[in-house]
């Protein structure tokens, strides 16, 4: 008996049309199948997203081909696109793209290696080996080291060892002495990777009980909330030891390329199993590679940044977030402007998995949602192996500025605990989050500063270079200016704030054998660089590393018995609502990682507000106090955990035009939206220009972002933008500001 199939399909576009579009299906399809479809005159591929009996549509056009069966997208990561979609505001083509990597709908093929090996026996080939000494010694010695080899090696490999070309080689393969195939090589950026195994930790009291309580095949959000060197880690590793021995796939997600490879060093080592790792450094070829392992099933532990969240794991069973506060899981500057930690929850909500958010200073939402019973809270109150928490101290720098007459950027205190560690042999870490060496050049007459002609910033000194550059769209002006283009006044321009190339040239200068590494977006910006760092600090090839806030979190250096933060103020003058609670946990973090092997650890925070209690609560790590002060705030304001906000950015050429458009819009707002949402008029953007667009953003705030999304998608079809005018849609943004 023939099995029915529906003879109708609906269909997402990859490109060209949002809407989806309906097509007879002369062969079965299936839900998730990637086909070929006609549209215009063209072939278009899509992705089948539903299957019908009847369609409104006359004379509806068949779909023309099934795709490869390996880009095929799964029920359960189609149904999470889906929601993703409707909550985002976005459509199913763009989110979809997510799911399959642009190698992957391109149809990229896998890489193929000439493949070399024996033909006839060993004892056989030996014999012809050594008649072909004298007449053939190219071919002779390609035998001599296929016998070493007899299942054979890369043709690659062999040309090399026997220091041959292919001719020789070619001339076997024809006599039917070797074999040459084909063989299709899996690219993987932890080909070269070293690991030492290692064996599962004892658990103190306090992590037995939060392991105890992660149970699996049930869908449960965890929330493990455990100060800087607690042990968290530890408790993911031996988690997800529990899930593959019930043969669960496993996704880790952590916020930082930088920490990619120590949480694969930590994972390899306990591991014996082929991993997974995908970011954005990795080129089309390896993402390609992993992703088809990782879909059949032979990959099962993934690492990754926020997209791997979108992952096709088998038989998925576990997602740990790591540092689950991370503005780095949110993408913010094109849609969906998704969350990979909430992306996770529901992923986790819909394969029925366990969720593991982790971190020492957790997001009020996710810490609020604890605390009402919706996720479970565990609590690790001591650092692991019984080292001690860090001694901090606090230094007003007001007084340090008064003492040297002057601006200094290195208190009393600080000098003379980077100069013990020195004496010691241990290792300092010092964290300023800004990058260059002067971060302006003012004019002393009108007090202008240079700015971008492109973006609405001002331009920051690079004196290695000795230029200015816009650290958003990276245009340069060389060299700087010494008149002023406002004022038109020369000799009145000077340099205005300190970046970390200035704390390496001072501290050079204080120090004349120190040995520093600087860790920024401009020593960073290769594959492979922040690997090379890490090594080279590890292993104890520099006393002090320098950086911005890719070194502030989750990185483990026993060494590093000293911490210098410096302008520990400078985020707290941020307009945003969210502004404290990023510096308390960028202060945490920071402080987490001195001290973390045997030997005691000390923090040093400068500051021009040592009265202020943030830094009372990030010297004593006491996240509870904070998150009581800091949430009495949001309550007053109605700002989330209370609220859901919608930002809505505009973005135009032409800025009149742009904030008429954006005006038009909120009045539309007004008139449609219910009384449940309230729409702030609009206003320019934190950053009001970018690469010769300006942008205006309009807040919404309410209690339902599903409805919200519903009824601004609503509006949008029959508010017309103008083409040159872009709307980004952006659900539960992290900024109010930018």
């Amino acid at each position: 008996m023939e099995c029915h199939h529906p003879p109708f399909a609906t269909v997402v576009l990859d490109k060209g049309i949002d809407k989806p579009l309906d097509y007879r299906a002369p062969m079965p399809v299936k839900v998730g199948m990637r086909v070929l479809v006609p549209i215009r005159q063209s072939l278009r591929n899509g992705t089948v997203i539903a299957l019908k009996e009847n369609s409104p549509i006359i004379n509806v056009q068949p779909i023309r081909e099934i795709l490869a069966e390996e880009s095929f997208i799964a029920p359960d990561l189609l149904q999470l696109a889906e929601w993703i979609a409707r909550y985002y505001c976005t459509p199913l083509s763009k989110v979809l793209k997510m799911f399959l990597p642009s190698a992957v709908r391109n149809k990229k093929k896998g890489k193929e290696q000439l493949f070399v090996s024996c033909h006839l026996s060993v004892q056989k080939i030996a014999n012809i080996c050594s008649g072909l000494r004298h007449k053939h010694p190219a071919q002779a010695r390609i035998l001599s080291v296929l016998i070493k080899q007899p299942r054979g090696m890369f043709l690659s490999e062999l040309l090399e060892l026997a220091k041959t070309s292919q001719s020789p080689i070619t001339t076997l393969a024809k006599q039917k002495i070797i074999d040459i195939k084909k063989l299709q090589t899996y690219r993987s950026p932890l080909e070269n990777f070293e690991f030492f195994p290692t064996k599962p930790k004892v658990l103190s009291e306090e992590q037995k009980r939060v392991l105890s309580r992660i149970q699996f095949h049930t869908f449960q959000t965890h929330l493990i909330y455990g100060i800087t060197g607690s042990g968290k880690t530890e408790i993911y590793l031996q988690a997800m030891q529990i899930a593959r021995t019930k043969k669960l796939g496993v996704i880790v997600l952590v916020p930082e390329i930088a920490l990619t490879t120590q949480t694969i060093e930590r994972i390899q080592s306990r591991f014996n199993e082929k991993l997974g790792v995908l970011h954005h450094r990795l080129s089309d070829g390896e993402r390609f590679d992993m992703w088809h392992n990782i879909r059949k099933g032979e990959i099962s532990i993934v690492i990754g940044a926020r997209s791997a969240i979108f992952c096709p794991v088998q038989n998925l069973g576990l997602i740990i977030v790591d540092e689950e506060q991370e503005a780095s899981y949110k993408q913010s500057e094109k849609q969906p402007c998704y969350h990979a930690r909430d992306i996770a929850i529901m992923r986790g909500k819909i394969a029925n998995a366990t969720v593991i958010l982790g971190s020492a200073t957790p997001s009020l939402e996710s810490y609020k949602n604890a605390q009402s019973g919706k996720y479970l809270l565990s609590t690790l109150t001591k650092r692991a192996q019984n080292a001690h928490p860090p001694h901090v101290t606090i230094v007003d720098m007001k007084k340090e500025y008064l003492k040297s007459t002057g601006f200094t950027l290195f208190s009393d205190a600080l000098i003379q605990g980077i100069k013990k560690r020195i004496s010691l042999g241990e290792q300092t870490i010092l964290f300023l989050n800004r990058r260059g060496y002067h971060t302006a050049q003012i004019c002393n007459q009108c007090g202008e500063s240079i700015k971008c002609s492109h973006c609405s910033i001002s331009l920051t000194f690079h004196k290695k270079h000795n230029h200015l550059i816009c650290h958003l769209c990276s245009s340069i002006v060389t060299p700087p200016p010494n008149i002023c283009p406002y004022c038109k006044k020369s000799t009145t321009l000077l340099y205005k704030g300190v970046g970390t190339e200035q704390v390496e040239r001072t501290l050079h200068a204080l120090f004349s054998s120190i040995r520093t590494l600087r860790m920024d977006g401009d020593t960073t910006r290769h594959k492979g660089s922040h690997d090379l760092l890490f090594k080279q600090f590890r292993s104890g090839k520099a006393d002090v590393l320098i950086g911005t806030q890719m070194i502030a979190k989750g990185l483990h250096f026993p060494a590093v018995t000293l911490v210098g933060i410096l302008n520990a103020d400078s985020a707290l003058n941020l307009p945003d609502f969210r502004a404290s609670e990023q510096l308390f946990q960028l202060l945490t973090q920071v402080s987490g990682r001195s001290g973390r092997g045997d030997l005691k650890g000390e923090v040093v925070i400068q500051t021009c507000l040592k009265e202020h209690t943030l830094f009372h609560y990030a010297s004593k790590e006491n996240y509870p106090a904070f998150f009581h002060e800091e949430i009495k705030t949001r309550k007053l304001f109605h700002f989330p955990p209370f609220t859901r906000l919608a930002k809505l950015t505009f973005i135009g050429e032409d800025e009149k035009r742009t904030f008429m458009i954006a005006q038009s819009f909120h009045r539309t707002l007004l008139k449609l939206l219910p009384n449940i949402f309230q729409p702030y008029p609009p206003i320019p953007s934190g950053y009001a220009k970018i690469k010769n667009h300006f942008r205006f953003k309009l807040l919404i705030k309410g209690e339902n972002p599903l409805l919200l999304s519903h009824l601004i998608k609503k509006i949008l079809n029959t508010f017309v933008l103008p083409q040159h005018i872009r709307l980004l849609i952006d659900i539960d943004p992290l900024s109010t500001f930018l």
